[in-house]
C-alpha cells in the first residue's frame, strides 16, 4: 500500500505512470472484487446499525425520541463525511488510497464497537429485571466506536461507486453499456450484505447477544478490506486532478473582477486550452461550452491585462472554458440534489418509525419463533435484490421498445419514479397505523405492549422503499457519475451521498418540532413511548405530504436540466 500511495514531485502516483493493459485490468475483472468488497462493507454497516434503535433502547436506557435521534444524528453524519473523503480523493490520492486508508479507521471502529458491547467494565450492567445502567464512560465508548465508524465510512461511501465505473472505458461502446448495468450490480450487491445483516444478524443481537451480534459485522468489515487489496493489480486509477475546491473558487474571483466586462456572443472568444481533448485539469476532458449561468463565462473572457500576468497569478484572473463549465455543472447538480432530501427522509423511517412501529405489533411466526421488528427490513432488501433484477434484465429492455432510450428510462425519468414510490410508501405506513390504533381502541388495548396484528402487515410499506430505492438511488448513483466533471466524481458522489444525511437531520428536526409541539398542555403527542396512545399515523401522513411536494417540484427542476456536454471521449485510465 505504501509503495502505490507514494507521490511524485509532479503530484501524480507512480503507479499513474505505468501503460494500461485493457485487457488484464479494468471491466468485471475488477468490479468482482469490488463489488464482494462493497456486499461485505454493506453487510457490516447494516449489520450494526439495522437494529441500533433498539440496542440504544435496551442496553443505554433510551426513550423512542432520543434513541430515534441518535440514530438519524449518526446516520446523517456517516452521509456527511464522504465529502472529507471525496476532497482528498478527487484532490490527491486518489480512489483507490483513499478506500485503503479510511477502511483501517472504519474497522478500528467496529473492534471498539463489539468490545463495548462483549467486554466486561465496557458493556452495561443490566439488573434481574433486564434494565440496564450504562455509565457515562461507558456511553462515551460506544459513541466513540460509532463515530470512527462514520469518519471511516467517508472514504469508502463516495469512492467505492466511482471506483467500479472507472473500471469500464467509454471509449468502448460495450464498456460503456456495461457500466449502466454495472451500478444496478453494484446496488445489488449492497442488498445482499443487508439481506444477510436485517435477517440473520438481527436475529442473533436480539437471542443469542449484542457481542455476537456486533462482532460478526467486524469480521465481515476485515474480510472487506481484504478483498479490496486482492484485486489490486486489476484495477485500472485514475488521476487525482488537484482541488476541485480551487478550481470553484477561481471561477468565482475571476467572475467578480470581470463583472463589469461583457461576455462576447462568440464562444470561440473565451479562453481554452490548444489541446483538441485534454483539459488544463490533470485527467480530465474538455467540457463543451453552455448558456445557462453565463455570469460565470466572465471568468474566461481575455483582456489586456491578462497577458501581463505571470503564470501563478493568472489562473485567478482568467480561467477556461472547461473550469467554467466543471462551476456550472455542479450548480446544475444542486437543484437535483435538493429534491433528493425528503426522500432520504422517507428511507430512515426503515431504522426508525417502522422498527417501533412493529415493536408494538405481533412478531410471532408460528408457536415458537418471534422475529425481531428490525427484521422486517429484509423484506425491502429482497424487494431491492428482486426489482434489480427485474429492472436490468426485463424493464429496461421493454421500455427501450417505446422510449428509443438505451437505459429505457433518463437518468431523471428514473428518480421521479421512484419518488412516486415513496409517497405510496408513507400512505401505506400510515394507512396500517390508522387500522392498528382502531383496533387498539375498539379492544381497549391501550396499555398492552403488543397487540394480536400480524407484523407481516409491515411488509408493503417495506416493499415500496425498496422500490423505491431502485428508482432513485440507483438513479442518483449513475446520474451523478455521468453529470459530473471528470475530476469531480468522488465529490459529487458525495454530495449525492450528503442528500441521505440531510435526510436523516431533516427526520430528526421533524421528529423534534412534532413532538415540542404535540406534547403541549400536558399532551402526550405523536410519538409517545407507548405508540398505542399516539398519532405515529400523523407523522407519516406529513412524510407523504412534504414528499408529494417534494415531488412537483422535481417536476419543475428535471424540465429545467441540460445535461453535461463534453468535447472529447475520455482520458485513459492507467493500469496500476
Amino acid at each position: 500500500m505504501d509503495e502505490d500511495c507514494t507521490y511524485t514531485s509532479d503530484g501524480t502516483t507512480d503507479i499513474y505512470k505505468k501503460p494500461a493493459n485493457k485487457e488484464k485490468t479494468g471491466n468485471w475483472k475488477a468490479c468482482r472484487f469490488i463489488l464482494v468488497t462493497e456486499c461485505c462493507e454493506r453487510l457490516a454497516y447494516y449489520g450494526m446499525s439495522t437494529n441500533l434503535v433498539n440496542y440504544l433502547k435496551i442496553r443505554l436506557h433510551q426513550d423512542n425520541v432520543t434513541a430515534s435521534n441518535n440514530v438519524t444524528n449518526w446516520s446523517g453524519t456517516c452521509y456527511i463525511t464522504p465529502l472529507i473523503g471525496a476532497f482528498l480523493a478527487d484532490s490527491y490520492l486518489g480512489r483507490y488510497c483513499t478506500i485503503a486508508t479510511f477502511s483501517s479507521i472504519y474497522v478500528l471502529g467496529m473492534a471498539l464497537l463489539t468490545l463495548s458491547a462483549s467486554v466486561g467494565g465496557l458493556k452495561p450492567e443490566c439488573d434481574a429485571s433486564g434494565v440496564c445502567h450504562p455509565t457515562q464512560a461507558q456511553s462515551a465508548t460506544f459513541f466513540v466506536a460509532l463515530y470512527l465508524i462514520a469518519f471511516g465510512t467517508g472514504g469508502i461511501k463516495p469512492c467505492v461507486s466511482s471506483f467500479g465505473a472507472d473500471q469500464f472505458d467509454e471509449n468502448d461502446e460495450n464498456e460503456k453499456k456495461r457500466k449502466s448495468s454495472f451500478f444496478n450490480w453494484f446496488y445489488l450487491s449492497i442488498n445482499v450484505g443487508a439481506l444477510i445483516a436485517s435477517s440473520v444478524l438481527v436475529w442473533i443481537q436480539m437471542n443469542v447477544g449484542w457481542g455476537w451480534g456486533f462482532g460478526i459485522p467486524a469480521a465481515a468489515m476485515a474480510l472487506a478490506v481484504a478483498a479490496f487489496f486482492v484485486g489490486s493489480r486489476l484495477y485500472r486509477l485514475q488521476r487525482p486532478g488537484g482541488s476541485p475546491l480551487v478550481r470553484i473558487v477561481q471561477v468565482l474571483v475571476a467572475s467578480v473582477r470581470k463583472f463589469r466586462i461583457k461576455v462576447p456572443s462568440d464562444v470561440s472568444l473565451l479562453h481554452e486550452t490548444g489541446d483538441v481533448e485534454e483539459s488544463n485539469i490533470r485527467g480530465s476532458r474538455k467540457l463543451q461550452h453552455t448558456d445557462k449561468f453565463k455570469f460565470f463565462d466572465k471568468a474566461a473572457v481575455r483582456t489586456k491585462e491578462d497577458v501581463d500576468l505571470k503564470v501563478g497569478s493568472a489562473v485567478w484572473h482568467l480561467c477556461t472554458i472547461t473550469q467554467v463549465e466543471e462551476l456550472k455543472s455542479l450548480v446544475r447538480l444542486l437543484p437535483v440534489w435538493a429534491t433528493g432530501i425528503v426522500f432520504s427522509a422517507v428511507y430512515s423511517q426503515m431504522s426508525t418509525m417502522f422498527v417501533l412501529q412493529g415493536n408494538t405489533m405481533d412478531q410471532h411466526m408460528g408457536p415458537n419463533f418471534k422475529i425481531p421488528s428490525a427484521s422486517l427490513s429484509l423484506f425491502d432488501t429482497i424487494s431491492v435484490i428482486v426489482c434489480t433484477l427485474a429492472y436490468d434484465l426485463v424493464l429496461v429492455r421493454f421500455v427501450r421498445r417505446y422510449t428509443k432510450h438505451e437505459r429505457g428510462f433518463t437518468q431523471l425519468q428514473r428518480m421521479g419514479i421512484g419518488l412516486v414510490i415513496s409517497i405510496l410508501a408513507m400512505v401505506v405506513a400510515g394507512g396500517l397505523e390508522v387500522y392498528r390504533l382502531r383496533y387498539v381502541r375498539i379492544h381497549d388495548l391501550y396499555d398492552q405492549e403488543t397487540i394480536s396484528i400480524s407484523i407481516f402487515w409491515q411488509v408493503p410499506q417495506y416493499f415500496l422503499v425498496g422500490c423505491a430505492e431502485v428508482f432513485t438511488f440507483v438513479g442518483q448513483l449513475e446520474f451523478y457519475y455521468d453529470q459530473a466533471p471528470d475530476a469531480m466524481r468522488s465529490l459529487c458522489s458525495a454530495l449525492c451521498l450528503t442528500t441521505t444525511a440531510l435526510g436523516n437531520y431533516l427526520c430528526t428536526f421533524l421528529v423534534t418540532v412534532v413532538t415540542k409541539v404535540t406534547t403541549r398542555d400536558g399532551r402526550l403527542g405523536w410519538i409517545p413511548d407507548n405508540l398505542n396512545r399516539g398519532h405515529l399515523d400523523y407523522f407519516f401522513w406529513l412524510l407523504a405530504l412534504l414528499s408529494f411536494v417534494n415531488f412537483l417540484a422535481y417536476l419543475v427542476v428535471a424540465r429545467w436540466y441540460t445535461y453535461k456536454k463534453v468535447a472529447g471521449p475520455p482520458p485513459p485510465a492507467l493500469q496500476q
